[in-house]
């Protein structure tokens, strides 16, 4: 009996740009769990979000620093945590 080398079929190479999903065996369903998990993960439809309006520059340099001093603070909390617990 002879052994068969590379006897699994593999699968074909996705050559399309951006997302996309193959189906295998007609299994819609779970090219769709695949495809919703890929553009979760993407942060495609955040990036949209955004997007969908407009804001001033000045806006998002306001939000950023805000974004900034909220960090430092729980930061500087955590820290004086830290040193009470030692």
């Amino acid at each position: 009996m002879a052994y068969k080398k590379n006897f699994r079929k593999k699968r074909p190479k996705d050559t399309a740009q951006g997302l996309s999903v193959t189906v295998f065996n007609n299994n819609i369903e779970g090219a769709l769990k695949v495809l919703k998990r890929k553009v979760k993960n993407s942060g495609m439809m955040l990036d949209l979000k955004k997007k969908t309006f407009y804001r001033k520059p000045s806006e998002v340099k306001r939000e950023k620093i805000n974004l900034a001093k909220l960090r430092n603070k729980y930061n500087m909390e955590k820290e004086k945590e830290n040193k009470k617990n030692f």
